[in-house]
């Protein structure tokens, strides 16, 4: 399964798409003969219990899921698996969390957070580790995001490749036109919150560009 694990729709304060519009443009994309089979919708700074999207998955075939974006001292984190028990112990508004912190109570809940845009510059992971902070808890982190300056994914593939970590891939869009541009390519099927967490957990994916995804395409 190729599933775009970083998006941001309206509901999000910077995002100009729907997710109507996600859906309807991963038509077009499929038509172009890529291989998109969903998107997790990581909201910042919150988790959208009172949003179902399963109808408009089912009329357009999409996986949807719901996910975080959430801010930290250290930078920016990606939730997968949110409960209602992770959003009662943590306040996801508190942009001033410590990034370790949430990682334990993620996981103490059954969820999992790992660094977005790790080699950001500015609020990256990278700059963090380069001020002398150690993350032991963090064994994933989003190697591929399609909203990354030139340098960024590099120092990205470089953090992986020193320190063993493995990577996702994510749009990270905020337009309706980039949708996809990044994903993640699975071995397992995915079909709710939980079972993407297991299948990370198991570390049987890789991060690819759409055009990897293209039917047409070189493998």
């Amino acid at each position: 399964m190729y599933l775009d694990l970083h998006s941001h729709s309206v509901s999000s304060d910077d995002s100009r798409a729907s997710v109507e519009q996600y859906l309807k443009w991963i038509q077009v994309l499929r038509k172009r003969g890529n291989t998109v089979d969903g998107i997790v919708l990581t909201e910042h700074r919150k988790f959208d219990y009172d949003k179902d999207y399963s109808a408009l998955a089912s009329q357009y075939g999409v996986l949807v899921l719901k996910g975080s974006e959430l801010d930290t001292r250290y930078g920016h984190f990606l939730v997968y698996g949110v409960t209602p028990a992770l959003t009662r112990e943590l306040n996801f508004g508190d942009v001033r969390m410590d990034a370790r912190a949430l990682m334990q109570a993620a996981r103490h809940h059954g969820a999992l957070a790992i660094p977005a845009h790790p080699g950001r510059f500015g609020i990256g992971l990278v700059e963090y580790m380069g001020q002398g902070e150690e993350f032991t808890g963090v064994g994933i982190v989003e190697r591929l995001n399609g909203g990354s300056r030139p340098g960024e994914n590099e120092r990205a593939d470089t953090l992986c490749q020193e320190r063993g970590y493995l990577g996702t891939g994510g749009s990270d869009a905020h337009l309706s036109s980039h949708i996809a541009v990044c994903l993640t390519q699975f071995q397992a099927e995915i079909h709710r919150e939980e079972e993407l967490v297991e299948a990370l957990l198991a570390g049987q994916f890789r991060p690819v560009r759409l055009a990897e995804t293209n039917r047409g395409a070189p493998t």
